[in-house]
């Protein structure tokens, strides 16, 4: 089995346009020892508050949320394009009827007390900064509610510092 190295952000070799956008990653977090993950395509890396920092976007109907709203702590998962198949399972199926880490045969380690996927080759740990409810008011363009909330199912952007990286050997 292949073991992680830790190393500094600056060093990391992560497109998040590719990544994120293209490629996906897995949000995954954990609520009185149960894990959950969820596949998610919107996110960004970046500086905020003087802290390297991720952004992700959750919709209110995702169980996802629910966990990420009673921890402190959350990571990002990337995967080598064969894994592709699973974020999509990962992104379809609710955590509410199954259990979809153990279904996909995937297991769940821990590193400075934030819970990730194993399976993943890169991994950003993150320990939440802020968490804000995207609502219509705040849109200036109007096409923004009409084509991606038109059954307003919103977002929370999720601000995480991120306190780590792991990357596969």
């Amino acid at each position: 089995m292949s073991e992680w190295k830790t190393f500094l952000i600056e060093k990391m070799e992560l497109n998040p346009f590719e990544a994120i956008g293209r490629q996906w990653m897995a949000v995954t977090t954990e609520k009185d020892g149960k894990a959950n993950a969820m596949t998610a395509s919107w996110g960004g890396l970046g500086v905020l508050w003087g802290s390297n920092v991720a952004t992700i976007y959750i919709r209110d109907s995702r169980f996802t949320k629910e966990y990420l709203d009673a921890t402190e702590t959350f990571s990002l998962a990337f995967f080598d394009e064969s894994r592709k198949q699973d974020l999509g399972y990962l992104g379809k199926v609710s955590g509410r009827d199954e259990d979809k880490i153990a279904k996909l045969g995937y297991h769940i380690a821990h590193q400075d007390g934030v819970a990730y996927i194993e399976e993943a080759e890169t991994v950003l740990l993150c320990r939440k900064l802020s968490a804000t409810r995207i609502t219509a008011d705040q849109f200036i363009d109007p096409e923004i509610e009409k084509k991606w909330y038109a059954d307003g199912d919103m977002h929370t952007m999720y601000i995480g510092e991120i306190i780590g990286v792991l990357k596969k050997q």
